[in-house]
């Protein structure tokens, strides 16, 4: 669920295919971490919402060979890294199945989501589903963060976006929205950011 497609009138989608991404999403995941500093090599990160790959192309590049990257999707990733320290796990975020085995795999010192629902050109819809998506992500990040760990979510900003950051300023030492010069202008997503988590709860035990 990580990006969309190339639109070839579009700048950072032409860079995308240049530089061999399936997606321009890549782009505002290296202006994230270039702001907050996110990934660093050792870490064990989780991607949510994966496909089509880019930034799970882009972690394993910046990991080089340490660490470990977990990444889930409903759909195919789309690209096939062939590396030790990669997993791809297809499935719904919201099985406890699919849960369980990320969680086995972890903990993480960092979680991302650039998920998205499915659009249905109603805007309040959208927006309700994907601050739904966050709220999960966030659940994710609060059992399966280490302490001092970080996580990004995407967000369709609709009504729900301060409650959400009310909820990670009580878990982390930063908490704020940023939406990366890669977004789209007429896009009305943003990242929720997250950073040094201050008790990682079930994480440690």
């Amino acid at each position: 669920m990580a990006g969309a497609g190339y639109e070839t009138s579009d700048f950072w989608a032409k860079k995308a295919r240049k530089e061999g991404y399936p997606a321009r999403s890549v782009y505002k995941l290296m202006e994230l971490d270039a702001k907050f500093r996110l990934l660093r090599k050792g870490f064990r990160v989780l991607d949510i919402g994966a496909a089509p790959g880019s930034w799970s192309m882009w972690i394993l590049k910046t990991l080089d060979g340490t660490g470990f990257l977990s990444s889930v999707d409903l759909q195919d990733l789309g690209v096939h890294p062939s590396a030790d320290n990669f997993h791809f796990l297809q499935g719904d975020l919201y099985d406890p199945a699919i849960r369980a085995e990320l969680a086995a795999r972890g903990p993480y010192d960092l979680v991302l989501s650039d998920a998205a629902p499915a659009t249905s050109g109603n805007r309040g819809l959208d927006t309700d589903r994907s601050e739904a998506l966050v709220e999960a992500v966030l659940d994710y990040a609060d059992g399966m963060l280490r302490q001092g760990g970080s996580v990004v979510a995407k967000l369709f900003i609709g009504g729900g976006q301060r409650e959400l950051l009310d909820r990670m300023k009580g878990s982390y030492r930063t908490a704020r929205a940023f939406k990366p010069e890669a977004c789209r202008t007429i896009s009305f997503e943003t990242y929720l950011v997250g950073l040094q988590r201050l008790d990682a709860g079930s994480a440690d035990r």
